[in-house]
């Protein structure tokens, strides 16, 4: 029998033996290159800046510094924005800033730039996926990129990589949007600060099918990780300052502007107006919101807009419809208060929905029944049905209200339920939701789905409180619940928002409402059905025609007993508007989505949606901008390190209630005393944590695990397996061809 002696075993062994150690070293070394992080200390430090906590003990890296510039141009019922982005790095090292940001929730996100020097680069619409991939491929080749992703209609994310020690990269948005419009108040709202959410953590559920009988996850936020930017301490002091400018040309002759939440100069002629932030800047802490009134008789009734693009018309087309008399009695009323006293409603957001919830129980007449639920982490049903609104039941629930205290988690999906649901089925009154919350919420799509499923008779009106409301999830909502959405920012907002509202609730709305075009014309119109519409409030519809359509159009609908018709001339002669065609796409875009919502054939909306978005050129939840300069800048011995800039608490918040006090491991705190129950599930930091001191500081992700760490073990642990493998095939080999070890003697 031939003999493999030992001298060739052991070779062979040896090798085998450092397989594990050489992958180990590449493991460890593409590590290092990728996770090398440009740490400084406080007193070394030469210039004012934020500096990011790091997981070992005096270990800092500067977050890159943001200020931003927005210009808005309004022309009759259209708002164009330019949102104007500067990332600075203060470091000494190379960075990947990642900011997320908001935006209107109507809004058609079409222009990105990005800006190097003298070079400005166009940003392309993507598929999200592969917008994804082109943004990563290219930061990791060293090129400066850009990439906005949309995660909520009104919540965006801007990627910026490769930015170079102490350069300053400037990034440029801009987008399309339609002009609010209720009674004969016009308003525009620019979102500054996107405010924490609180996301409920995933459920294990029990799962039986054909294929399945086990226990799986379900997360009712799938990109909690997206949506959870760090938070900055308010003690350490404001970030991120905005400079505004906005121009304002109503097409009407003005009575009044205001700015409700920011010092403006305004200067002013008959019909227009440019305003300007009276300080300069301010920090991106709360949303501006502008509002302008006609002057007596200047009231405008309807407008068209049209724009020719791609051989086809798009029209936007504005009518208010003819409003009787206020209705002298009310029909009667079954009404459900739910109020939101969760921790993200401490400060100046509690005593806003009290107050506007006491002024609507003072409103109830003795015909109507009602009844209070109030939310955090848990719910409570005031009465066990809803009761007569007489002195002694509104007493009861007056002093609740004003019990109220906020603290805890915002567990917004039971109290929705108990709302919604109608044990009584009181059909001889109308039954009206109104839900006062500001909507810091991470799982909208379950509360639709809810709302969809729930609402029945219900009709649900959404009054948004607060400095950052969500404005997405409330305007969403009321459209699914056939309500309205109304915004309450200060105090000295409520007596007119809640009038405002009042009269909405006490007069029927409009309904059946149909449209009727010229014989012949091919039209597709969003939105579609038409919604009902509540007192003072216009229909907005975005339409695509053959090019060159004229003729007459017909607004048909049924207040009451009474119908009424608006006639209106489609002509060529229409003002022009750039981006008409956009405000279209937006429109069906948000159409679909809520489509798909109630139900269908996802993958055929998905596919809709895509198609319309790229079309367009807008950013959606399937397409993203995406920019990149060709030329790599990052040389490739320097590596690169992430850091997301952080954010602002929101006007009037408080930070403890939010995040709890000074912890290692903030989140957002529950209500009952002694309860442990997490709020806010943070996300994890790419490549560092910032530490939440007794000082303050930035909030940052906490509970993810350390990915790198995880990856180096199981790659280590692969090449172990591997050699194993190695030495034993090389055994199992010797046996089968007859080869015997020998010990040389």
């Amino acid at each position: 029998m031939a003999a493999l002696t030992l001298d060739t075993n052991q070779r062979l062994i040896r090798v085998a033996s450092l397989l594990p150690l050489a992958l180990i070293c590449l493991v460890l070394s593409l590590l290092g290159a990728r996770a090398e992080v440009s740490f400084v200390k406080p007193n070394d430090m030469q210039h004012g800046g934020l500096l990011l906590k790091g997981k070992e003990p005096g270990t800092f890296i500067e977050a890159p510094v943001l200020a931003t510039d927005v210009d808005i141009q309004v022309t009759g019922p259209i708002g164009r924005t330019r949102v104007t982005q500067r990332f600075e790095n203060p470091s000494d090292g190379w960075v990947e800033g990642v900011y997320v940001f908001p935006l209107p929730e109507n809004s058609a996100v079409d222009t990105l730039k990005m800006i190097i020097g003298d070079t400005v680069i166009e940003g392309e619409i993507k598929p999200k996926v592969e917008a994804r991939q082109i943004y990563e491929e290219a930061r990791d080749a060293g090129q400066r990129a850009s990439l906005i992703e949309q995660d909520r209609p009104n919540l965006f994310t801007n990627s910026v990589a490769n930015i170079g020690p102490g350069e300053t990269i400037v990034i440029q948005i801009e987008y399309q949007e339609t002009i609010r419009q209720s009674n004969s108040t016009f308003s525009l709202r620019f979102p500054m600060v996107v405010a924490p959410r609180y996301n409920p953590q995933p459920t294990v559920v029990h799962t039986v099918d054909m294929n399945n009988n086990g226990w799986g996850v379900v997360d009712p936020v799938p990109d909690r990780d997206r949506i959870e930017p760090p938070v900055q301490h308010p003690d350490e002091g404001p970030i991120n300052p905005v400079t505004l400018t906005l121009s304002l040309d109503a097409g009407f002759e003005i009575d009044r502007i205001v700015s409700h939440h920011h010092d403006v100069r305004i200067e002013r002629g008959e019909r227009n107006a440019t305003l300007t932030l009276k300080d300069g800047d301010v920090p991106a802490d709360k949303d501006f919101e502008l509002t302008w009134t006609p002057a007596a008789g200047a009231e405008p009734t309807a407008a068209l807009f049209r724009e020719t693009w791609q051989g086809e018309d798009y029209l936007l087309l504005m009518v208010t419809p003819p409003y009787g008399d206020e209705v002298a009695t009310p029909p009667a009323r079954e009404v459900i208060f739910v109020i939101d006293n969760s921790g993200s409603m401490a400060g100046e957001s509690m005593p806003q929905a009290k107050e506007s919830l006491l002024k609507a129980l003072n409103r109830l007449k003795p015909t109507d029944t009602f009844n209070v639920v109030r939310f955090d982490d848990t719910h409570e049903v005031l009465f066990d049905n809803a009761v007569r609104a007489d002195r002694e039941n509104l007493d009861v629930a007056r002093r609740f209200v004003r019990a109220l205290e906020a603290d805890g988690g915002t567990e917004m999906l039971p109290a929705l339920k108990a709302a919604l649901n109608d044990p009584l089925d009181d059909t001889s009154r109308l039954r009206q939701v109104i839900f006062l919350t500001d909507g810091a919420i991470g799982n909208e799509q379950q509360l639709f789905e809810a709302i969809v499923d729930k609402a029945g008779r219900s009709r649900l009106f959404t009054v948004g409180i607060g400095s950052a409301p969500n404005s997405h999830f409330m305007t969403r909502a009321a459209e699914m619940g056939r309500g309205t959405f109304t915004h309450i920012g200060s105090e000295a907002q409520i007596a007119d928002r809640m009038k405002e509202l009042f009269l909405k609730l006490e007069n029927p709305a409009m309904t059946d409402l149909a449209l009727v075009w010229p014989d012949g014309v091919q039209v597709e119109a969003w939105p579609t059905p038409l919604p009902d519409l509540y007192r003072g409030e216009p229909i907005v519809l975005s339409a695509k025609v053959d090019e060159g359509t004229e003729g007459r159009l017909r607004l048909t609908g049924r207040s009451g007993g009474d119908v009424w018709a608006v006639d209106m001339n489609i002509t060529t002669d229409a003002p022009n508007r750039s981006g008409v065609s956009q405000l279209w796409a937006r429109r069906k875009i948000a159409s679909l989505e809520a489509a798909r919502t109630m139900g269908g054939d996802w993958e055929a909306f998905d596919k809709e949606i895509t198609d319309v978005a790229l079309t367009h050129h807008l950013v959606s939840r399937l397409t993203s901008l995406v920019a990149v300069d060709k030329t790599p800048a990052r040389p490739g011995s320097e590596g690169l390190t992430r850091t997301d800039v952080p954010l602002n608490l929101p006007s009037g918040w408080e930070f403890d209630k939010v995040f709890g006090e000074a912890e290692p491991a903030p989140v957002m705190q529950r209500a009952n005393a002694g309860a442990m129950r997490s709020m806010l599930a943070m996300a994890p930091a790419p490549t560092m944590m910032a530490d939440a001191s007794a000082n303050g500081g930035v909030v940052l992700p906490q509970t993810a695990t350390d990915a790198p760490t995880l990856i180096a073990q199981g790659l280590i642990t692969l090449a172990l397996a591997l050699s194993l493998l190695f030495i034993w095939a090389l055994w199992q080999y010797g046996r089968a061809t007859g080869y015997t070890i020998e010990r040389r003697r």
